[in-house]
């Protein structure tokens, strides 16, 4: 009789189980399975069924922001090809209409084209970078690297850029040969994005630096500035894929929100880590790490 019983109490409870899973698949509930029983198996059913509801919750709020975050990308895409094509297509209907147009003023529109034409190559390019990294399709080889070297030209490649803006440049490089596990390439492409996108956001601030800092088992580097700076609500979305920085460092650049993502999918390929600390009008600091090559030359 008190097997009887058991079976029955066990056979209820499966029941339940089943009939509160049903709800929360049917109606994508946050619920989550409670069970008040003394049954060591079902107990544990019960807690694996939970943290599989859980894992459920999670891949579920990712593919809905994922999904979002496609829209945008669409939207913000279509907008930046859109509107440099259109621009060019205005310049060459001015060249076509007008047979007599003057040379030096059809150079000067035929320049206007080739920036637009280059701006809408750079952008696709960008997008299939992009892609490639995040499919697992562009291989990122590692190999032992000097990076002193590479972050002194990195910054002399914007000299020119920062006479004419008359920015400061501050470099903290030791003089000392510091070689990291890494990607010519690929530093390069971190390099330039967290450089350019300092003079472009961070450029008001008259004052942008680099600082290689150096542990036992990894180096930091630190690109900064001290112009606007990114309000704390924003820090932690500069990453996301296609997350526009007009919404919180400047209201007139329109981006594609795609250089910062490359550059966090390019660390992470290198095996670092990279976080933003800032405080507008003080300093905006973009740190990555890489890790150490201790061989001997």
């Amino acid at each position: 009789y008190a097997q009887y019983q058991m079976s029955r109490t066990r056979t209820k409870h499966l029941r339940e189980i089943h009939n509160k899973l049903h709800r929360i698949v049917n109606q994508s509930s946050d619920e989550v399975i409670l069970l008040f029983t003394d049954d060591k198996e079902l107990i544990d059913i019960t807690v694996d069924l939970n943290r599989l509801l859980e894992k459920h919750k999670k891949a579920l709020a990712n593919y809905t922001n994922t999904k979002w975050s496609m829209k945008k990308m669409i939207s913000n895409i279509s907008h930046d090809i859109k509107t440099p094509l259109t621009v060019t297509l205005g310049y060459v209907e001015m060249i076509q209409m007008d047979s007599e147009l003057d040379p030096e003023e059809r150079h000067l529109i035929l320049t206007k084209i080739h920036d637009k034409s280059v701006e809408v190559i750079t952008l696709i390019d960008k997008f299939f970078n992009l892609a490639k990294l995040e499919s697992g399709d562009k291989e990122v080889p590692l190999t032992r690297i000097r990076i002193n070297d590479i972050c002194r030209k990195s910054l002399l490649e914007y000299y020119d850029i920062f006479n004419k803006k008359g920015i400061d440049v501050h470099i903290d490089i030791p003089d000392k040969p510091i070689y990291v596990l890494g990607n010519i390439e690929a530093l390069k492409r971190i390099l330039t994005n967290l450089i350019s996108n300092a003079i472009v956001h961070g450029g008001d601030g008259k004052m942008i630096g680099l600082k290689i800092r150096i542990n036992e088992d990894d180096i930091y580097i630190d690109v900064w500035d001290k112009g606007k700076g990114i309000d704390e609500p924003y820090q932690d979305r500069v990453f996301e894929r296609l997350y526009t920085l007009e919404d919180s460092r400047n209201k007139s650049y329109q981006g594609s929100g795609l250089g910062l993502t490359i550059t966090k999918r390019l660390v992470e390929k290198l095996g670092g880590t990279i976080q933003i600390n800032s405080k507008p009008w003080q300093k905006t600091v973009f740190s990555f790490s890489l890790k150490r090559s201790n061989e001997q030359n």
